[in-house]
């Protein structure tokens, strides 16, 4: 029966990181070959280097790490290693000619699938292998990644990207928004160490309550129309709603609307995976951190807390918390909302009410994540992963804030209620929105 429990596990390891393959390698495939030299945003690698991080991830834990294996080839698991996080050093300064040419990193890469996959299919399950805990985050950080690529993707000229239709929905009307009544009860964070040892990423643990009081939210994420009534309105010139270092980010980086918009011959477009479309005013926003608190405080409104956040998508009426908002079922891509790489870019607010909460909250996952007023610290009883000591201690810093939710790129894994996304605020590129709420705390 053991046998049968282990081998059970492998196979759904081994499945579970060649479908994770397929997504990554599928984004690499719409680059145009010059394109995968082109560093699209200024704080991240040139998207070569993802090319081989993925892979060289997966060997150093796996194979190196875990079965202390020799190299294989040391220049790539080096080079390949680590990516940058945008507030942490200089800007790199390498130039196209510095990196490996794609013919041989790929033949690496295929090389290290061969021993990733000998080691997931007869590596004893035990140590950092436990319960398939070390290969099972490898999946995750392979899955992490391909988000991160579809935001790098998004921002390189479309000729740089094998064309692809391009879906407009100017012409859709945002739903009403209302403040929903989200009654004061307790809202159950994390993961239990004790019944999931093996399960998530080091943040996540341990499971804890926090007793929330009463507050009301509003009923859809921020839309594109709401924006744009606060960009009419002069938002981002009045002073009041900024605060010091977010003013200064404005002020240094010159912003004046969102990193998606674009304003030409006196209308608005909005920049899709594939191309511009007329901005549509019913999908949610995407902007940073910074620009989602000066939005809360023009509304005269907060952004979430993380307790907050959970109360308002997992609580009941009845005081009991769900496992998803729309109940115990398991996530369905375009059903429940849109997540899990159903589609490239947001769609309209409300387009999936299967996946409303039991207090009548829509989209609490899917179609972008979602800030919270939350700096992100660790849960009481954090230890560092025994084999990535650095994975959530390093954000620790007081400079990063907590999302909740899921994008259009997020694959189901992360839809699990403990896991916790993190970002710094003057990072406008990833595909994070917001909803506000009234809990009286001062604007």
């Amino acid at each position: 029966m053991r046998r049968d429990s282990t081998r059970g596990r492998r196979e759904s390891l081994a499945a579970d990181l060649l479908t994770a393959r397929r997504e990554t390698d599928a984004l690499f495939a719409r680059l145009t070959p010059a394109a995968l030299l082109a560093r699209p945003i200024a704080e991240r690698h040139r998207l070569v280097f993802y090319l081989g991080h993925l892979d060289a991830f997966d060997w150093n834990l796996l194979v190196r790490d875990c079965l202390h294996a020799p190299p294989r080839h040391p220049e790539f698991e080096r080079l390949f290693a680590f990516g940058i996080d945008p507030v942490h050093g200089d800007l790199p300064r390498d130039t196209a000619s510095d990196w490996p040419a794609a013919a041989a990193i790929r033949q690496w890469v295929a090389a290290a699938r061969v021993d990733v996959d000998q080691a997931v299919a007869t590596a004893p399950l035990t140590g950092w292998l436990t319960d398939g805990w070390a290969a099972r985050l490898a999946v995750e950080h392979r899955l992490m990644h391909a988000e991160t690529l579809a935001y790098l993707l998004h921002r390189l000229p479309p000729s740089s990207l094998h064309p692809q239709p391009v879906t407009r929905h100017d012409a859709v009307t945002p739903p009403p928004v209302s403040l929903v009544d989200v009654p004061a009860g307790r809202a159950t964070l994390g993961l239990a160490r004790a019944d999931a040892p093996y399960a998530g990423w080091d943040n996540e643990y341990d499971e804890h309550a926090v007793d929330v009081p009463a507050f009301r939210i509003q009923s859809h994420k921020v839309t594109n129309a709401d924006w744009a009534r606060f960009v009419e309105a002069g938002g981002y010139r009045d002073d009041a709603l900024w605060g010091d270092d977010d003013r200064a980010w404005r002020d240094r980086e010159r912003v004046e609307h969102p990193a998606f918009w674009t304003r030409r011959d006196g209308r608005w477009w909005w920049r899709g995976m594939f191309g511009e479309v007329p901005l549509p005013p019913a999908t949610p926003v995407y902007v940073s951190h910074a620009e989602a608190r000066a939005y809360a405080r023009w509304r005269g409104l907060s952004l979430p807390t993380e307790a907050q956040w959970h109360r308002a998508a997992y609580a009941t009426r009845d005081g009991h918390e769900r496992r998803f908002p729309w109940g115990d079922g398991p996530p369905v891509a375009g059903l429940h909302g849109n997540f899990g790489f159903a589609h490239d870019d947001p769609t309209p607010v409300g387009a999936h009410p299967a996946g409303r909460s039991a207090l009548g909250v829509d989209e609490m996952l899917g179609n972008g994540w979602e800030w919270t007023d939350s700096p992100f610290v660790p849960f009481p009883g954090f230890a560092p992963l025994p084999f990535y000591q650095g994975y959530s201690a390093d954000f620790f810093d007081g400079r990063h804030f907590v999302l909740k939710g899921a994008s259009p790129r997020t694959a189901t894994a992360f839809l699990r209620r403990s896991f916790r996304n993190w970002f710094q605020p003057h990072y406008p590129h990833v595909y994070a929105t917001l909803r506000c709420v009234d809990d009286g705390r001062p604007a």
